[in-house]
């Protein structure tokens, strides 16, 4: 499969703007979920990591106590990519907030 092409700076900006839960630039982007127990963070790293495997694209995790720190980068493309984008999307409809 071919690898997406890393996104540019304007359109990170534009799509960073949409994800406010997200902080970020071009060479990658970050969110972090608190959670009310440890069970429920691991949890949460759990659901993150299915959907995780339905992209075929993984996010580094971060667990700390009830504190989980998801950080998205495509390393293949050196950046950003579409794949960055939709992990943030998906992750942002089952944690919204």
């Amino acid at each position: 499969m071919p690898r997406p092409p890393r996104l540019s700076p304007a359109d990170v900006d534009a799509a960073l703007s949409g994800l406010p839960l997200w902080s970020g630039g071009p060479d990658g982007m970050e969110r972090t979920l608190q959670l009310p127990t440890f069970r429920a963070a691991v949890e949460a790293i759990s659901v993150v990591a299915d959907v995780a495997e339905q992209l075929d694209h993984h996010p580094d995790v971060d667990l700390r106590w009830t504190t989980v720190r998801l950080a998205v980068v495509t390393h293949s493309a050196g950046g950003l990519t579409e794949l960055d984008l939709e992990l943030a999307r998906r992750v942002d409809v089952l944690f919204p907030g």
